[in-house]
């Protein structure tokens, strides 16, 4: 595998944006293929089996277009798919769930954490598992928030709705007295601004797609898969549906000029 390949990155749909623009940030020399599974969103409520299906049509796809490595920037793949593709690909994977449950047990001062994210990955226990296979002690409680993922991929970031919505979810864990809350979907750091004024500033915020990117660029000099050309990095967007909506979007958050987005017909890999 060549170290000037590039790496691919996917999730439900425009959420995984917020791991690419910490890969851009801070591995900026990399290219970078995206695909979003805009067409069958949201992933949360969907079996194991199913995300199962999808993560292995997407890998299929991406390890068709030559990436080096694979970075799952979905919580709810990472949580029920990624243990299982692992054995089947020769290229490294790494999902957004261990790096951002070490970040929250670094953080907690109180050990009290709250974990928000997709019915999916909150029915799974897997950030517990990590957060309490690093330190016993720790008190961990989850929320699902089925309503924010349709949220974020309609653009209602400062809406009234979205809002409201992030009172009700947060309202039973602020009760719990956390200290620290992981923003476990990749969709959630979109709506950051809302979700710190709902929760106070007395609540740290953990964003797995800063520490994602730190984990990737570890990986890459590993298995020596970090960039070694001076050529200038080139970007790949791909969709399973609404092309156009998703570069737009694209365009308003990514430190990179967003030429074209391509529809694919995912169900063919």
């Amino acid at each position: 595998m060549s170290s000037n390949a590039p790496i691919g990155v996917f999730d439900s749909g425009v959420g995984g944006l917020t791991v690419v623009k910490e890969i851009m940030n801070q591995i900026p020399e990399e290219s970078i293929i995206y695909f979003g599974d805009t067409a069958r969103l949201p992933y949360g409520s969907k079996s194991k089996e199913t995300i199962i299906t999808y993560t292995r049509q997407i890998i299929h796809f991406l390890m068709g277009k030559g990436v080096k490595v694979i970075v799952v920037a979905c919580n709810t793949a990472s949580a029920l798919a990624l243990e299982t593709i692992k054995e089947e690909i020769n290229i490294p994977i790494l999902g957004v769930v261990k790096p951002g449950a070490k970040v929250a047990t670094d953080t907690t001062r109180n050990g009290k954490i709250g974990i928000i994210a997709t019915e999916g990955t909150i029915q799974s226990g897997i950030y517990n598992d990590y957060i309490h296979q690093l330190n016993p002690q720790l008190q961990v409680f989850g929320k699902p928030c089925p309503l924010l993922v349709p949220l974020v991929e309609e653009g209602l970031l400062d809406d009234s709705v979205t809002t409201e919505m992030v009172r009700r979810y947060t309202k039973e864990l602020l009760e719990k007295d956390i200290d620290t809350l992981v923003l476990g979907c990749t969709h959630y750091p979109l709506l950051r601004k809302t979700i710190q004024k709902v929760v106070g500033d007395q609540i740290a915020l953990v964003n797995p797609a800063y520490e994602t990117a730190r984990s990737l660029k570890e990986v890459l000099i590993q298995n020596d898969l970090d960039k070694k050309d001076m050529e200038k990095p080139s970007h790949q967007f791909f969709v399973s549906d609404g092309a156009e909506k998703f570069k737009r979007f694209a365009k308003s958050i990514l430190p990179c000029e967003v030429v074209e987005t391509k529809d694919v017909n995912i169900e063919n890999y």
